[in-house]
């Protein structure tokens, strides 16, 4: 079972760090630092938009309209922090 917590905990933390490089990519592309026409570049952006869109898009959804400014991101990583600091704390002792 201890097996079972740590993927899953490595899962959450790979997660993380997509989220985090999502938001910078998306921050890189608006100020146009990287080139969207660069093949490498967009295979990377539309990787990241794949896999944390669904997670983001109904966070998007509840909060209401900041005027461009995107905390959707922050909400996701706190929810996932919830998420990761639970399992470590409850569940994993209750079954060690």
């Amino acid at each position: 079972m201890l097996a079972l917590i740590q993927t899953i905990i490595m899962a959450l933390d790979i997660y993380w760090w997509l989220i985090i490089g999502s938001a910078v990519f998306s921050w890189l592309y608006a100020f146009n630092v990287v080139n969207p026409r660069n093949q490498f570049v967009g295979s990377v952006g539309n990787f990241l938009f794949r896999v944390t869109e669904p997670a983001l898009r109904p966070i998007r959804n509840l909060l209401p309209d900041l005027g461009g400014i995107d905390i959707s991101p922050i909400i996701l990583l706190l929810i996932l922090f919830f998420v990761r600091q639970f399992i470590l704390t409850t569940i994993a002792p209750a079954l060690i």
